[in-house]
């Protein structure tokens, strides 16, 4: 079906580029629109209106950051705005609608019907791709599969001169951790010019030598109205006018030749990401590489001799912890963010497709599959025979792991989970993206307590960490940059603290002795703060140097290392006695998922572009 339908738009795509000429036309150019802020609602549909009453207008592009959470209900309210358009509209997914999105991504694609979009009009080809971060905190990143899909469109363009103009939410600089491969493959063809959104203001950035347009944000914010572009293409030039309906105020304020740049001639090549950190530490090298034509998600389990990995279209495979080789595979129905656990010759994995899966783990067969209701993107935890694991339906279950019979179901968890449950004697303990912080009776799914950090803005929940907890006490950070550390038993805070010193944000680990928890800066330290103090004191320092970090990924010591992971693909190894940097290793340029140790000196890293690879150390 997927070949049928790729051959029907390409036979379209000819003869349309047949009968079309370079003829003057008018498009609206709609960005940021947000829809659940305060007045996004409103302001989206005054644009609509106004856009439907322009006659001259041929369509509509929506660059991205249409909803502010990625919610289902905003998705949907979004839609029934936008099909109030009385002309064709093509929309793209931005970071806000990826990396809060209670479905993975997945209600993006099944509400709009798709993540990307290609179409020719009067001999222009139009080609949008959707951009995240998907689920995890980080630059952002055009998915692996819409590259994959991008370089299908531009290698079977019926004519290579074509003018392209390429749309994406992401300006195409560092801010995108994969912005070189989509110039790369446009400048291959005939790109004249380049729109996004994602800074909320109209400007003119040239990126790599290719004209590029930042349109402003469709809310009002502080003014009275919110707007949108207008832009016309005639006689080579694309002028961009912003349009504030009610008041019918259409001003110009830019105009940009288009024109063949012939990059295809061109061997100079911007700024690209250095691999040359590779050569400094003869003492690490790169055992075997996998490249996925998806992106990888979430992190990797291990059971004899296999790597248990997963991707964005659904798939659940083994490789060969040796040689990387693929050895099986199985797909679900939905995107995976999810990283897989085993056990007792199972593994189990969350999908998107609102079910939890339990496979042999020698085979790929499936044992039994658990339908929710809702997507399922918390990973999952196996303890003894029992499976914990938490959802986007308002639910946390313990399942059998031979049966996937359900022992015990707790359904008051205040929006959707994302992380991989703590169990700590006797208890399970995990945060959601509604500011809470549960605790429950691993034996019953009783409620012991629950914390909320009181905010209102769930963008600062303690969602994404992986708690630790030691001598009776459990750890959290979270993006509003506050460390806290909570009675195991009661949920009492021992103490809570921010410091514009120490700015943690979402990755973290526990020490091998238990005396520090791990903390990743923002400004990229590696710092032990003290499990015996009554305060957050930082009685531990590293002398990894890292630029600025975001990823949330768990930081995780083993046989006296400490593996660190970071968003742009370089994985490092620093020695917990010393705290001297051991080495460090660049994979790609992604966001890097939890690193699994391998044996004595093996580790397993994986990438959100589609990377995973097996690296061995000397200390």
């Amino acid at each position: 079906m997927i070949i049928r339908r790729r051959l029907l738009w390409l036979l379209a795509l000819v003869l349309q580029v047949s009968v079309s000429k370079a003829q003057s036309f008018k498009f609206a150019f709609v960005t940021d629109t947000h829809i659940g802020g305060n007045t996004a609602e409103e302001d989206l549909r005054r644009t609509v209106r106004d856009i439907n009453a322009n006659d001259s207008i041929a369509f509509a592009l929506v660059t991205g950051d249409v909803t502010e959470f990625g919610s289902d209900e905003e998705l949907r309210l979004a839609r029934q705005v936008l099909d109030g358009l009385n002309k064709p509209w093509y929309v793209i997914a931005g970071n806000h609608d990826s990396n809060w999105s209670e479905s993975g991504s997945n209600s993006f694609r099944t509400v709009f019907g798709s993540e990307t979009f290609a179409f020719t009009h009067n001999g222009y080809l139009f080609a949008g791709t959707s951009s995240g971060p998907n689920m995890r905190m980080g630059p952002g990143q055009v998915p692996r599969e819409n590259m994959v899909w991008l370089d299908s469109v531009l290698t079977h363009m019926p004519d290579p001169q074509l003018p392209v103009i390429y749309i994406n939410h992401y300006p195409q600089d560092s801010s995108l951790n994969n912005w070189y491969e989509a110039i790369d493959m446009l400048k291959e063809r005939n790109v004249q010019l380049m729109l996004h959104g994602h800074g909320h203001g109209n400007r003119r950035f040239t990126y790599d030598g290719i004209p590029t347009v930042m349109g402003r944000s469709n809310l009002r914010a502080k003014a009275d109205y919110g707007g949108y572009n207008i832009v016309t293409i005639a006689e080579g030039m694309a002028r961009f006018e912003t349009r504030t309906p009610v008041r019918e105020v259409q001003e110009k304020w830019l105009e940009v030749p288009l024109q063949n740049h012939h990059f295809d001639k061109d061997t100079i090549r911007y700024h690209r990401p250095s691999y040359a950190v590779n050569k400094l530490y003869p003492n690490v090298r790169l055992v075997w590489e996998y490249q996925d034509h998806s992106d990888v998600g979430a992190g990797t389990a291990f059971y004899k001799g296999l790597v248990l990995a997963t991707n964005t279209t659904g798939w659940v495979y083994a490789l060969d912890a040796g040689s990387g080789e693929k050895k099986w595979a199985y797909r679900t129905g939905g995107k995976i963010y999810s990283t897989p656990a085993a056990a007792k010759g199972f593994v189990v994995v969350g999908s998107s497709d609102n079910s939890v899966y339990c496979l042999e783990a020698a085979t790929g067969k499936l044992v039994w599959k658990r339908e929710t209701g809702r997507p399922v993107l918390g990973a999952p935890l196996i303890q003894g025979g029992t499976v914990y694991i938490g959802g986007s339906d308002g639910h946390f279950r313990a399942l059998d792991l031979k049966s996937g019979e359900l022992r015990w179901d707790f359904g008051q968890v205040n929006n959707f989970v994302v992380t991989r449950p703590l169990y700590y004697k006797g208890r399970v303990y995990f945060g959601s993206w509604g500011n809470e912080f549960y605790a429950l009776d691993a034996a019953t799914g009783r409620l012991a307590w629950k914390w909320s950090n009181g905010s209102a803005n769930r963008m600062f929940s303690p969602a994404a960490c992986y708690p630790v907890a030691t001598g009776g006490t459990v750890y959290i950070v979270a993006p509003d940059r506050y460390m806290t550390a909570l009675d195991a038993a009661t949920g009492q805070e021992v103490w809570r603290e921010r410091k514009d010193t120490v700015r943690v944000r979402e990755s973290m680990g526990l020490s091998g002795d238990g005396k520090l928890v791990y903390v990743k800066t923002m400004d990229g330290e590696l710092l032990g703060v003290s499990t015996k103090a009554g305060s957050m004191q930082v009685s531990w320092r590293s002398e990894l140097d890292l630029p600025y970090e975001l990823a949330p990924s768990a930081l995780v010591e083993h046989r006296g290392v400490v593996l660190v992971p970071s968003h742009s693909g370089l994985a490092s190894a620093v020695d917990r006695a010393s705290g001297k940097v051991l080495w460090k290793y660049k994979v790609s340029n992604g966001l890097m998922n939890p690193l699994m140790p391998l044996g004595k000196n093996r580790v397993i890293v994986s990438t959100m572009d589609g990377k995973i690879a097996c690296l061995e150390y000397k200390k």
